[in-house]
Protein backbone atom coordinates (compact mmCIF):
# COMPACT_ATOMS: atom_id res chain seq x y z
CA UNK A 1 0.00 0.00 0.00
CA UNK A 2 2.90 2.90 0.80
CA UNK A 3 4.44 2.11 -3.00
CA UNK A 4 0.84 3.12 -4.07
CA UNK A 5 0.90 5.86 -1.78
CA UNK A 6 4.83 7.38 -2.09
CA UNK A 7 4.14 10.84 -2.65
CA UNK A 8 1.65 11.22 -0.09
CA UNK A 9 3.78 9.23 2.70
CA UNK A 10 6.46 11.73 1.71
CA UNK A 11 3.97 14.29 3.27
CA UNK A 12 2.96 13.00 6.15
CA UNK A 13 4.52 9.83 6.94
CA UNK A 14 3.40 5.83 6.97
CA UNK A 15 1.14 6.53 10.19
CA UNK A 16 -1.24 9.17 8.84
CA UNK A 17 -1.47 7.60 5.72
CA UNK A 18 -2.96 4.51 7.51
CA UNK A 19 -5.09 6.76 9.39
CA UNK A 20 -6.42 7.76 6.39
CA UNK A 21 -8.12 4.44 5.71
CA UNK A 22 -9.84 4.68 9.15
CA UNK A 23 -11.80 7.53 7.49
CA UNK A 24 -15.34 7.65 5.76
CA UNK A 25 -16.95 10.72 4.37
CA UNK A 26 -19.87 11.17 2.06
CA UNK A 27 -20.22 13.14 -1.11
CA UNK A 28 -23.34 15.02 -1.80
CA UNK A 29 -23.80 15.02 -5.68
CA UNK A 30 -22.04 13.41 -8.35
CA UNK A 31 -22.21 15.89 -11.57
CA UNK A 32 -19.41 18.23 -12.14
CA UNK A 33 -17.87 18.92 -8.65
CA UNK A 34 -18.78 15.40 -7.56
CA UNK A 35 -16.68 14.07 -10.68
CA UNK A 36 -13.92 16.10 -10.06
CA UNK A 37 -14.02 15.20 -6.19
CA UNK A 38 -14.25 11.22 -6.82
CA UNK A 39 -10.68 11.97 -9.26
CA UNK A 40 -9.02 14.25 -6.17
CA UNK A 41 -9.98 12.12 -3.21
CA UNK A 42 -10.62 8.49 -4.81
CA UNK A 43 -6.88 7.84 -5.27
CA UNK A 44 -5.94 9.33 -1.87
CA UNK A 45 -6.54 5.79 0.39
CA UNK A 46 -9.94 7.23 2.27
CA UNK A 47 -11.11 4.13 3.57
CA UNK A 48 -14.63 4.27 1.92
CA UNK A 49 -16.51 6.97 0.40
CA UNK A 50 -19.87 6.94 0.18
CA UNK A 51 -21.47 8.77 -3.12
CA UNK A 52 -24.88 10.23 -3.16
CA UNK A 53 -26.91 11.08 -6.34
CA UNK A 54 -30.18 9.96 -7.57
CA UNK A 55 -29.87 11.35 -10.92
CA UNK A 56 -28.90 9.60 -14.52
CA UNK A 57 -26.06 10.93 -16.92
CA UNK A 58 -27.55 13.04 -19.69
CA UNK A 59 -25.54 13.81 -23.00
CA UNK A 60 -24.87 18.19 -22.02
CA UNK A 61 -23.08 16.80 -18.26
CA UNK A 62 -20.29 14.94 -19.89
CA UNK A 63 -18.25 18.38 -21.09
CA UNK A 64 -17.86 18.76 -17.60
CA UNK A 65 -18.43 16.02 -15.55
CA UNK A 66 -14.96 13.97 -15.88
CA UNK A 67 -16.07 11.27 -14.99
CA UNK A 68 -18.48 10.08 -18.10
CA UNK A 69 -18.09 9.77 -21.32
CA UNK A 70 -20.38 9.35 -24.59
CA UNK A 71 -22.77 6.18 -24.16
CA UNK A 72 -23.22 6.37 -20.42
CA UNK A 73 -26.66 8.39 -20.72
CA UNK A 74 -29.16 7.22 -18.71
CA UNK A 75 -26.58 5.75 -16.03
CA UNK A 76 -26.47 6.73 -12.79
CA UNK A 77 -24.14 9.00 -11.93
CA UNK A 78 -23.22 7.73 -8.32
CA UNK A 79 -22.61 4.10 -9.30
CA UNK A 80 -20.19 5.48 -12.43
CA UNK A 81 -18.15 7.51 -9.92
CA UNK A 82 -17.91 4.45 -7.39
CA UNK A 83 -16.52 2.08 -9.74
CA UNK A 84 -13.99 4.69 -11.25
CA UNK A 85 -12.85 5.52 -7.83
CA UNK A 86 -12.39 1.70 -7.43
CA UNK A 87 -11.18 0.69 -10.65
CA UNK A 88 -8.52 3.60 -9.83
CA UNK A 89 -7.32 2.79 -6.33
CA UNK A 90 -7.43 -0.50 -4.53
CA UNK A 91 -7.72 0.54 -0.91
CA UNK A 92 -10.85 2.99 -1.32
CA UNK A 93 -14.51 1.56 -0.78
CA UNK A 94 -16.58 3.60 -2.75
CA UNK A 95 -20.48 3.22 -2.06
CA UNK A 96 -23.05 4.08 -4.60
CA UNK A 97 -26.05 5.87 -3.03
CA UNK A 98 -28.90 5.93 -5.81
CA UNK A 99 -31.12 8.58 -3.81
CA UNK A 100 -31.27 11.71 -2.77
CA UNK A 101 -29.62 13.55 0.63
CA UNK A 102 -32.85 13.46 2.61
CA UNK A 103 -32.56 9.52 2.44
CA UNK A 104 -28.96 8.74 2.70
CA UNK A 105 -29.30 10.70 5.82
CA UNK A 106 -32.20 8.67 7.00
CA UNK A 107 -30.02 5.88 6.22
CA UNK A 108 -27.89 6.56 9.97
CA UNK A 109 -24.16 5.90 7.83
CA UNK A 110 -21.87 7.84 10.66
CA UNK A 111 -19.32 9.81 8.39
CA UNK A 112 -16.04 12.12 9.52
CA UNK A 113 -16.89 14.92 6.70
CA UNK A 114 -20.05 15.61 4.71
CA UNK A 115 -18.23 16.92 1.18
CA UNK A 116 -21.05 18.94 -0.90
CA UNK A 117 -21.18 18.76 -4.57
CA UNK A 118 -24.94 19.41 -5.37
CA UNK A 119 -26.24 22.10 -7.79
CA UNK A 120 -29.07 24.02 -5.24
CA UNK A 121 -29.54 26.09 -1.88
CA UNK A 122 -32.59 24.43 -0.39
CA UNK A 123 -30.23 20.89 -0.15
CA UNK A 124 -27.33 22.81 0.96
CA UNK A 125 -29.57 23.70 3.68
CA UNK A 126 -30.65 20.45 4.47
CA UNK A 127 -26.97 19.23 4.63
CA UNK A 128 -26.29 22.08 7.15
CA UNK A 129 -28.86 20.88 9.03
CA UNK A 130 -27.83 17.77 9.45
CA UNK A 131 -24.52 18.35 9.86
CA UNK A 132 -25.28 20.54 12.73
CA UNK A 133 -27.75 18.17 14.04
CA UNK A 134 -24.73 15.47 14.25
CA UNK A 135 -22.07 17.46 14.83
CA UNK A 136 -20.07 16.53 11.40
CA UNK A 137 -18.15 19.31 9.95
CA UNK A 138 -18.74 19.87 5.99
CA UNK A 139 -16.85 21.38 3.20
CA UNK A 140 -19.44 24.07 0.57
CA UNK A 141 -18.58 24.30 -2.31
CA UNK A 142 -20.49 25.97 -5.98
CA UNK A 143 -20.09 27.40 -9.08
CA UNK A 144 -21.35 29.18 -11.69
CA UNK A 145 -19.97 30.97 -15.29
CA UNK A 146 -16.35 31.65 -14.18
CA UNK A 147 -16.49 31.85 -10.44
CA UNK A 148 -16.98 29.79 -7.32
CA UNK A 149 -17.00 29.71 -3.32
CA UNK A 150 -15.71 27.37 -1.38
CA UNK A 151 -16.17 26.96 2.74
CA UNK A 152 -15.33 24.52 5.51
CA UNK A 153 -18.20 24.61 7.56
CA UNK A 154 -17.74 24.03 11.36
CA UNK A 155 -19.53 26.18 13.77
CA UNK A 156 -20.60 28.74 11.54
CA UNK A 157 -24.15 27.96 10.19
CA UNK A 158 -24.96 27.78 5.73
CA UNK A 159 -28.46 29.76 6.49
CA UNK A 160 -26.64 32.73 8.24
CA UNK A 161 -25.20 33.54 5.14
CA UNK A 162 -26.73 32.36 2.92
CA UNK A 163 -30.67 33.30 1.75
CA UNK A 164 -31.76 29.78 1.00
CA UNK A 165 -33.70 29.81 -2.38
CA UNK A 166 -34.24 28.58 -5.98
CA UNK A 167 -32.19 29.68 -8.35
CA UNK A 168 -31.73 29.20 -12.64
CA UNK A 169 -28.03 28.63 -12.52
CA UNK A 170 -25.53 30.70 -15.38
CA UNK A 171 -23.70 28.83 -18.25
CA UNK A 172 -20.74 27.09 -16.74
CA UNK A 173 -17.11 25.97 -18.08
CA UNK A 174 -15.84 23.26 -17.11
CA UNK A 175 -12.49 24.44 -15.88
CA UNK A 176 -13.96 26.28 -12.92
CA UNK A 177 -15.54 23.24 -11.92
CA UNK A 178 -12.08 21.34 -11.76
CA UNK A 179 -10.84 24.27 -9.64
CA UNK A 180 -13.54 24.55 -6.76
CA UNK A 181 -13.44 20.74 -6.41
CA UNK A 182 -9.84 20.93 -6.10
CA UNK A 183 -10.14 23.54 -3.50
CA UNK A 184 -12.77 21.23 -1.55
CA UNK A 185 -10.58 18.28 -1.76
CA UNK A 186 -7.26 19.92 -0.54
CA UNK A 187 -9.37 21.23 2.72
CA UNK A 188 -10.92 17.68 3.20
CA UNK A 189 -7.61 15.58 2.57
CA UNK A 190 -5.65 18.43 5.11
CA UNK A 191 -8.72 18.03 7.60
CA UNK A 192 -8.45 13.92 7.67
CA UNK A 193 -5.14 14.09 7.34
CA UNK A 194 -4.71 15.94 10.85
CA UNK A 195 -3.26 19.38 9.26
CA UNK A 196 -4.34 22.42 10.50
CA UNK A 197 -7.65 24.13 7.83
CA UNK A 198 -9.18 27.70 8.28
CA UNK A 199 -12.79 27.06 9.23
CA UNK A 200 -15.81 29.09 8.88
CA UNK A 201 -13.84 31.51 6.12
CA UNK A 202 -15.76 31.48 2.78
CA UNK A 203 -13.02 31.73 -0.30
CA UNK A 204 -14.52 33.19 -3.50
CA UNK A 205 -12.63 33.14 -6.34
CA UNK A 206 -13.64 34.81 -10.12
CA UNK A 207 -12.19 36.36 -13.28
CA UNK A 208 -12.32 39.96 -13.10
CA UNK A 209 -13.40 41.69 -17.21
CA UNK A 210 -9.43 41.74 -17.29
CA UNK A 211 -8.99 38.05 -16.81
CA UNK A 212 -7.34 38.13 -13.23
CA UNK A 213 -8.06 35.31 -11.38
CA UNK A 214 -9.37 37.15 -8.22
CA UNK A 215 -9.47 35.93 -4.47
CA UNK A 216 -11.78 37.15 -1.88
CA UNK A 217 -11.97 35.50 1.90
CA UNK A 218 -14.53 36.78 4.65
CA UNK A 219 -14.80 34.87 7.98
CA UNK A 220 -18.07 34.27 8.54
CA UNK A 221 -20.11 34.63 12.32
CA UNK A 222 -20.36 31.78 14.63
Amino acid sequence: MMHYFHRQVQLWGEDVQRLLQQKRIAIIGSGGLGSSLGFALGATGIGEIHIVDFDEVSVHNIHRQIAFKVGDEGKNKAVINAAVIEERCPYTRAYAHQCDFDAFAESGIEVDLIVDATDNLPVRGRINAYAKATGTPWIYGSVEAFHGQVCFFDTASFEDVFKITLKEPAGIAAPIVMHIASLQANLALRYLAGQSVRKDFLYYLFFNDEGELVTQKFGLPT
